[in-house]
């Protein structure tokens, strides 16, 4: 459990850390360890918005103590827009097999 913001879409198109491009529409995250291609399901604390699973494509979040950057996609599931910054549960549910 812990903190997660999202990433604006004025990062739209530039290369992630796994050399992928953002898509704001994409359901993706960043995450500082887990393996590239892993999923996980993430839900705010507060119980507020739609759980939502997203494939892990960038590292990060470097600042702040946060322990997930989120896209805009699944951030609008999650009605974090506006909060910018929610409290949330990481779930794995899926590591890529190498």
């Amino acid at each position: 459990m812990g903190a997660a913001t999202y990433d604006s879409s004025r990062l739209a198109g530039r290369r992630t850390a796994s050399g992928e491009r953002y898509d704001p529409n994409g359901f993706t995250a960043a995450h500082k360890s887990l393996p590239f291609g892993s999923r996980v399901r993430v839900s705010r604390v507060d119980g507020v918005g739609q759980a939502v699973v997203v494939r892990i494509n960038d590292r990060g979040p470097f600042a702040g103590g946060r322990i997930i950057d989120v896209s805009m996609a699944a951030a609008k599931k999650l009605a974090m827009r506006k909060a910018g910054v929610v409290k949330v549960r990481v779930e794995v549910v899926r590591i890529p097999e190498r």
